[in-house]
């Protein structure tokens, strides 16, 4: 029972962690990665071709652009196999929770005898309730899990969008700002 309540610690925590990740951290990473993006290519490093690619609305298909979409993905998938495996491993744990005290009840019945149901049922109880423990730890853990791998794949999928997206916001307030001056 010690072991699947570490268990359930390390496993809420780490769920916690990208949760908080997911309401505070990404949006300003996404954010920061962009304007990494719009100083590379204030620095010429995106070059010509690719602006004028990305102002007439094919996106941007360049290395730095790929890698910073490749970090930002990174980042949303990590830590989610180390949860994805505490999750498979609590019933497993709770299993052999149960499978060693069913040996204590049926040592104790081979000491005292099997005139004492009280004893018996007792002792059964006390046997399953690793299982349910592990069960327990294990269905919350996966209902969480679900939930945040969803979203982590609609952002996946959306990253690449969602940077060329908020380029060009920058780019074409920039082209208006450079307009409004002149």
């Amino acid at each position: 029972m010690n072991l699947i309540g570490l268990l359930c610690i390390l496993l809420f925590s780490l769920l916690a962690e990208r949760y908080w990740f997911r309401w505070l951290v990404f949006s300003r990473m996404a954010r920061q990665t962009c304007t990494d993006l719009y100083s590379r290519l204030a620095n010429g490093e995106l070059g010509a071709a690719a602006l004028m690619r990305l102002m007439a609305g094919q996106g941007v298909n360049h290395p730095i652009h790929q890698s910073l979409c490749c970090d930002l993905r990174l980042a949303l998938n990590q830590r989610m196999t180390i949860i994805r495996t505490l999750i498979s491993l609590c019933p497993l744990l709770g299993l052999l929770g149960t499978v060693s005290g069913m040996i204590q009840v049926f040592d104790t019945l081979a000491m005292n005898g099997t005139g004492n149901p009280r004893l018996m049922a007792a002792g059964i109880a006390s046997a399953t309730l690793p299982t349910l423990a592990g069960m327990a730890v294990s269905v919350t853990g996966l209902l969480l899990y679900s939930h945040l791998k969803s979203w982590t794949d609609r952002k996946s999928e959306q990253v690449s969008g969602l940077l060329t997206e908020q380029l060009i916001s920058m780019v074409s307030n920039q082209r208006s700002q450079m307009t409004k001056d002149a």
